[in-house]
């Protein structure tokens, strides 16, 4: 439990820092990626690779991972029949037959309805993600961080000792 908290707290400094709005909608869309797998697989691996060779979020990606997952659950029937239809389709019939007896491919479950089902639509809505993911931060940033910071208890705040200690902790440690 302290460890999600951990997480939604670093998520609030991170909307409220000057981290790049591109980066934190990133880390949204990746982690609704991770968060739409059902289980942990090679597309799981590949998402956290990328996470780390480009400049995603990571706490963007794990808190919204963590949040995605329990709207995926609900979404199960749809994935099962999108990744039905995908897989019965006659065109694609030899390419999967291809894919299942490379060596790598199978870890990726695609065979499975429910994986392909919603490893297609993750896929497919990561970039509507994105826009969104970005649209919202910077409303939040100028509907909420911009209005509270220009509230007289902020700025009362702002001149406290224990505000001034926090600053150069901040600087010191990160």
């Amino acid at each position: 439990m302290s460890f999600l908290l951990k997480q939604i707290f670093a998520f609030l400094k991170l909307l409220n820092s000057d981290t790049g709005t591109n980066q934190i909608a990133s880390g949204i869309a990746a982690g609704f990626i991770l968060g739409m797998a059902p289980t942990f697989s090679l597309q799981t691996i590949l998402i956290i690779i990328l996470l780390f060779f480009f400049r995603i979020q990571i706490g963007a990606a794990t808190l919204s991972a963590f949040f995605f997952k329990f709207v995926a659950f609900i979404f199960d029937p749809v994935f099962n029949e999108m990744g039905k239809k995908i897989l019965e389709m006659d065109s694609l019939k030899e390419l999967f037959a291809t894919m299942y007896n490379m060596p790598i491919v199978p870890f990726t479950r695609f065979n499975n309805s429910i994986v392909m089902g919603a490893g297609v639509t993750s896929i497919v809505l990561a970039p509507f993600i994105y826009v969104i993911g970005k649209v919202l931060v910077i409303k939040y940033r100028v509907a909420v961080v911009q209005k509270f910071k220009q509230t007289k208890a902020w700025k009362a705040f702002t001149l406290t000792t224990i505000y001034q200690w926090y600053l150069k902790y901040d600087q010191i440690f990160g």
